[in-house]
C-alpha cells in the first residue's frame, strides 16, 4: 500500500524546545530545578523496601487517571483484581480491566528498564503503542471514522497510513509521520540537568501533535513523558504527572490545544508554532509535576503514614478482621522497613503458632507482603487500603 506523503517540512512543528533566550525560560528553569530538587528529597527519603511497594501502587494510580483522561474510569481496586487475573463478568468492564492491566503491564516494563533505547526513539515510542495495544481485547483496537462511521482497525505498533484530524488540529500525513519522529529524537536528546526535564514537558505536546498512531497516542505520549523524566529524575516510579493532569483535565486539554497554535508575531519565538504556548504548556507541565512530588511526599511522612496505619489496624483487631497484636507486627515493619518472619515471635513474645497466625493474617490482608515463604515481611500498598492509609490518592470506589 502506498502511504500518502504530502513532504511536508520539519519545520512545521518548531521550536520543539522553548529556546534559551525566551521570556520564559528562566521561570522554566527554575521550576525545572526545584522539581529535580524535590523529586530527588523524597526519593531518598523513603526505606528502599517501602519504595518499592509504592511502585507498584503508583503504576495503578497512573494507570487510572491517565484512562480517566480518555475518558475510561476503571478504578484501581479493580485494576489490582485484573493483575491478579479477577475479571468482571460484564464485558465493558472486563475490557477496561484488561485495557488497564496493558497499561500497568507497560509501565512496570519501563520501571524495570526494560526500554533499551530513550523513550522518544522512534522504536521506544513504536514498542510502547505495540506492548499495550497486542494487550488489548479485540473490541478495543479499532476507531470509526465520525464521517462515514468505518471501523479501522488498529495495529499494535503500527504507524498510521491514514490522515487525521483531532479537533481542530489536522495532523501531518501519514507518510511524514517517521521523519518528524527522527527530528523529535534527535531535538530532544539533550544532555544537562535542566534539558531532559523540559524535554519532557515539551516532546508531550510535540508527539500528540504529531500523532503518530491512529488510537492511543494520549497514553503513548504520557507514557512516553513519564519514561523520561523516570531518566532525567531518577523517579523510581514513586510518582507520577498523570494524577495532576486528570485533576485539571480541563486547562491541560486547553493548553495542549493553545500548543497547535501558529507564532503569533516576531516576538513569539522563530519557529512556525508559538513558543509562549508551549513555554506555557511546560510550566503548567512542570508545576503539576512538582505538586505531585509534594503531594506523595506529604502522604508518605512515615508520622502520618504510621498512625493512619496503625489506626486502621486497631479497627481491624476490634472487628475481629485481623488477630490481636497485628498493629506491633506492622508497627515494626514501619519503623524497620523490614522484618524476618523468625522476628515476629519476639517482637509479639508469643509462641510460634501465634506469631505464624499473626503473619499469615497481614499477609492474607494484603497489609504485608514477602515474595517467598523464607523472604522479609515487608509493607504492601494494596488498592483497597489507599482510601485509609493514603487518603486523596484516587477517589473511593462507588458500588
Amino acid at each position: 500500500m502506498t502511504i500518502p506523503d504530502d513532504g511536508e517540512m520539519i519545520v512545521l512543528f518548531e521550536p520543539l524546545m522553548v529556546a534559551e533566550g525566551a521570556p520564559a525560560r528562566a521561570g522554566l528553569n527554575d521550576l525545572a530545578l526545584e522539581l529535580a530538587e524535590k523529586s530527588a528529597a523524597f526519593r531518598s527519603g523513603l526505606p528502599p523496601s517501602m519504595a518499592c511497594a509504592l511502585a507498584d501502587l503508583v503504576r495503578a494510580m497512573n494507570c487510572y487517571y491517565s484512562n480517566l483522561i480518555e475518558g475510561h474510569a476503571t478504578h484501581p481496586i479493580d485494576i489490582e483484581r485484573a493483575m491478579q487475573g479477577d475479571y468482571s463478568a460484564d464485558l465493558t468492564k472486563r475490557n477496561l480491566q484488561l485495557e488497564a492491566k496493558a497499561h500497568v503491564t507497560v509501565q512496570k516494563w519501563i520501571d524495570e528498564d526494560g526500554m533499551p533505547d530513550p523513550p522518544t526513539a522512534p522504536q521506544s515510542v513504536v514498542a510502547l503503542h505495540r506492548r499495550f495495544c497486542e494487550l488489548l481485547p479485540p473490541e478495543l483496537l479499532f476507531v470509526e471514522n465520525p464521517q462515514t462511521c468505518e471501523r479501522i482497525a488498529v495495529v499494535p505498533g503500527e504507524l498510521r497510513t491514514r490522515y487525521v484530524e483531532v479537533g481542530r488540529h489536522i495532523a501531518i500525513s501519514p507518510g511524514a509521520v517517521p521523519r518528524f519522529l527522527d527530528r523529535m529524537h534527535k531535538a530532544y536528546s539533550l544532555p544537562g540537568r535542566i534539558e531532559p526535564i523540559l524535554a519532557a514537558a515539551c516532546a508531550h505536546h510535540r508527539l500528540l501533535w504529531v500523532h503518530p498512531f491512529l488510537d492511543g497516542n494520549g497514553r503513548i505520549a504520557r507514557l512516553m513523558s513519564y519514561a523520561m523524566l523516570r531518566r532525567a529524575l531518577d523517579t523510581r516510579g514513586l510518582w507520577s504527572v498523570a494524577r495532576g493532569l486528570a485533576r485539571q483535565d480541563a486547562a491541560y486539554k486547553e493548553h495542549l490545544a493553545a500548543c497547535d497554535s501558529p507564532r503569533r508575531g516576531d516576538r513569539d519565538g522563530r519557529g512556525t508554532l508559538s513558543e509562549a504556548a508551549l513555554a506555557s504548556f511546560a510550566g503548567f507541565f512542570l508545576r503539576i509535576c512538582i505538586e505531585q512530588v509534594e503531594f506523595m511526599e506529604n502522604l508518605m511522612r512515615p508520622d502520618r503514614l504510621r498512625d493512619r496505619i496503625l489506626i486502621w489496624a486497631e479497627e481491624e483487631m476490634r472487628a475481629a478482621i485481623l488477630p490481636a497484636k497485628s498493629d506491633v507486627v506492622l508497627k515494626a515493619v514501619l519503623y524497620q522497613g523490614q522484618i524476618q518472619r523468625g522476628e515476629v515471635e519476639a517482637i509479639l513474645g508469643t509462641s510460634d503458632r501465634t506469631a505464624r497466625r499473626v503473619t499469615s493474617a497481614l499477609l492474607d490482608a494484603g497489609a504485608l507482603s514477602s515474595p517467598s515463604p523464607r523472604a522479609p515481611l515487608t509493607l504492601a500498598f494494596p488498592a483497597k487500603y489507599a482510601g485509609r492509609w493514603m487518603p486523596g490518592l484516587f477517589p473511593e470506589q462507588q458500588d
